[in-house]
């Protein structure tokens, strides 16, 4: 059993909202060069992958790929 506390891992105050700065970050996680879309490309190659150490190396990546975002 576990317990979920939704709270951020470091304090935020934000003072002004800045909706071109949005847009870039959102753009570099989700768009087509983003963390997202690369991690999803690793996750899906490894099932083409015939090497099992090839198809664990690409698993590794794309959680990686995810933790950055």
């Amino acid at each position: 059993m576990w317990n979920y506390e939704k709270r951020l891992q470091y304090p935020i105050n934000i003072t002004q909202t800045n909706p071109q700065m949005a847009q870039v970050i959102i753009s570099q996680f989700g768009g087509p060069d983003g963390e997202l879309a690369a991690s999803m490309r690793y996750l899906s190659q490894r099932y083409t992958m015939p090497y099992r150490e090839v198809m664990g190396i690409l698993t590794d990546i794309g959680t990686e790929e995810l933790a950055h975002g």
